[in-house]
């Protein structure tokens, strides 16, 4: 259940000294000027899927959208751990 789950602040990663050689973005196109940006970043990535906020169908429908989106995102990660060497 992550009803309770909140964003973290890219900013608080900063603050902690946490750098990142990769940072890939999940945003829709229509929101894509709104992806947070990370100081001192080797690679960005960015792999545009819709926004399931913007799901606004009946609960068993938007479930199915979600898992649908969480696969594709799934299956792009993988296909990305491929082309690493």
């Amino acid at each position: 259940d992550l009803s309770k789950a909140k964003s973290d602040s890219v900013f608080e990663f900063f603050k902690e000294g946490r750098l990142y050689d990769y940072v890939i973005t999940v945003c829709d196109e229509t929101a894509a000027g709104q992806c947070p940006v990370f100081p001192g970043i080797t690679k960005r990535l960015h792999w545009p899927f819709m926004d399931p906020e913007a799901l606004s169908s009946a609960h068993q429908e938007k479930l199915e959208a979600l898992r649908d989106i969480r696969n594709q995102i799934r299956e792009k990660v993988r296909d990305w751990f491929k082309t690493l060497s």
